[in-house]
């Protein structure tokens, strides 16, 4: 298929090319109030907690109690959510703009006996405080349909697509790109500060999906449905084809980057094509971290979900992925999680529910054990990963070398930690243009940082001085007698240098060496957050929320 916009509906997916239709079931589920509150009223704040863990007892008894009249969401609830049947009259009181037939007709019910339905996707409210009420279509998952997953499957608002959403950067930009849309919740919220979305997939079924989605939540993501085009395109390839000779402003990815044992004469009928994007070990994710700048705009951004593997012998756990980011380029990479090869391959034989066959688990087992010590993989890895272009007039292969950040955090962060990302990013932008005369501006305290001391009953002195950040990345740094007394005295009143100077006359430490170090370490403390410019306007973008 050439790189044109995606219009067609497919089999197995919803249809979208029913106008009247989509605007009768958006009618309907908003009279029944199938929204994130309305569900979570109707089932109680325990049942919707366990409803988010994919454990549907609860909520099924809550609806079964309240049963199905037409002003409450107990009938879509059982029907997309909890994977149950309904009977023609259910359906008819629940949907009577849409009525069964034309839930038929969009591909989200078909008949299960001559008196009920059953559902077809997976269709759930979202929210968004910049969008309001949502609904996204996805496929049924392992836990609402019996068998393994269907080879194309289309992934639902998963654990992974809220982290990536959670942690994209929201400047006003012209073009964005999502790469491997899936269901398109990545779309969704690129079009509160994108004036145009280019959304790519491999499956048609997840382009269908999206199409779908777009269509039905128009209103509210301000679409004209007459003309989708003219905000979003839909484009079917496989990784970066689809937009070759193309440049966007803002890159965001889920990619299907779960490592997968490779089998002799496979082909794509035999992958799982929202997670395994059918190359060998971690390469889809080491190919896009090599290839997306190029895709980049002066000063664009990507933003990535991945796993690596961390071999035998590394000196580090990011040994292998420096190599891959190309010269002039940002990049900081966060590690979260770190999985054994046996937990690994464990977790994603569950994801696809491929343990209810004891002699099939134990095959696919045993393939991504010997998978992994084919190449000496000790761990994997789990994080995201941040690229930038230089913007012009950036930093020249003469002047400060790109960022660099390996880290490793494995703590709770505040979500959304997107704007925190955006604003290191500003810091670090920051510096670089103060490379060399940082003793000469004017720093304070951010917000949310506290000091915390220890120090045994009756010592003069503490022992232990701690600066804890209550905000975003929520980092804890040990500081220095020399440190501490700096970040003290930094109330946006005297500069760098002039605190290090007074610090060094205190501490009889007046020397070029001791201001150095020192200014060196204020540097990181100001990388990291805990200080950020006296000056009200070096930070004025402001973030756009997103959804749950």
């Amino acid at each position: 298929m050439t790189p044109t916009d995606f219009v067609a509906d497919v089999p197995d997916a919803p249809a979208s090319n029913h106008p009247a239709l989509l605007g009768q079931l958006a009618a309907d589920l908003l009279a029944l109030n199938y929204t994130v509150d309305g569900v979570a009223e109707l089932v109680g704040d325990e049942a919707w907690q366990a409803l988010e863990k994919d454990q549907l007892i609860p909520a099924l008894l809550a609806c079964q109690q309240a049963g199905t009249s037409g002003d409450q969401p107990a009938a879509p609830v059982l029907l997309w959510m909890l994977g149950e049947r309904i009977s023609d009259d259910q359906l008819g009181t629940a949907f009577p703009r849409t009525g069964p037939e034309g839930l038929h007709r969009l591909g989200l019910a078909e008949r299960s006996d001559a008196d009920h339905w059953h559902a077809t996707v997976d269709l759930r409210p979202y929210t968004s405080d910049t969008s309001g009420d949502l609904w996204v279509a996805s496929d049924l998952g392992q836990h609402q349909r019996p068998g393994v997953l269907r080879r194309d499957h289309v992934l639902g608002i998963g654990h992974a697509s809220l982290n990536l959403a959670q942690l994209t950067i929201r400047p006003a930009v012209d073009r964005s790109l999502d790469l491997g849309t899936g269901c398109g919740i990545q779309t969704f919220h690129l079009l509160d500060h994108a004036q145009h979305v280019t959304a790519t997939d491999i499956s048609t079924r997840a382009l269908a999906f999206t199409r779908f989605n777009l269509l039905l939540n128009a209103e509210g993501l301000r679409l004209d449905p007459t003309d989708l085009g003219a905000r979003v395109t839909l484009r079917q390839g496989s990784l970066l084809d689809p937009v070759a000779g193309e440049t966007f402003d803002l890159i965001v990815s889920n990619p299907p980057f779960v490592i997968t044992p490779r089998q002799p004469g496979e082909s794509a009928d035999n992958q799982f094509t929202y997670r395994d994007g059918g190359l060998p070990g971690d390469d889809i994710v080491s190919t896009l971290v090599r290839d997306l700048p190029a895709l980049l705009t002066e000063g664009g951004t990507a933003q990535l979900l991945g796993n690596w593997e961390i071999t035998a012998g590394s000196g580090t756990w990011h040994e292998r992925i420096e190599s891959w980011i190309p010269a002039g380029v940002d990049g900081w990479v966060i590690q979260r999680e770190q999985l054994t090869p046996s937990g690994y391959a464990l977790t994603w034989l569950r994801d696809a529910a491929e343990t209810r066959d004891p002699h099939w688990f134990a095959e696919r087992y045993s393939a991504y054990l010997a998978d992994f010590a084919s190449r000496n993989v000790e761990a994997i890895g789990f994080g995201s990963v941040v690229l930038r272009t230089q913007p012009p007039g950036g930093p020249s292969q003469a002047g400060p070398a790109p960022l660099r950040r390996f880290e490793e955090i494995t703590h709770p962060l505040e979500q959304p930690i997107g704007p925190h990302i955006a604003a290191a990013l500003r810091r670090q932008d920051w510096s670089t243009a103060h490379t060399g005369d940082l003793a000469d501006q004017h720093l304070v305290v951010s917000d949310d940082v506290t000091e915390e001391r220890h120090q045994r009953p009756g010592a003069e002195h503490p022992g232990v001085i701690l600066l804890r950040q209550g905000a975003g990345f929520r980092r804890t740094n040990l500081l220095s007698t020399e440190l501490a007394g700096f970040v003290s005295a930094c109330d946006g009143e005297l500069t760098a240098g002039q605190i290090t100077m007074a610090l060094g006359a205190l501490l009889g430490q007046d020397d070029e060496g001791f201001r150095e170090a020192l200014l060196a370490d204020v540097l990181e403390l100001l990388l990291d957050g805990f200080l950020i410019p006296a000056d009200d306007h070096w930070d004025q973008d402001r973030p756009v929320e997103v959804g749950h």
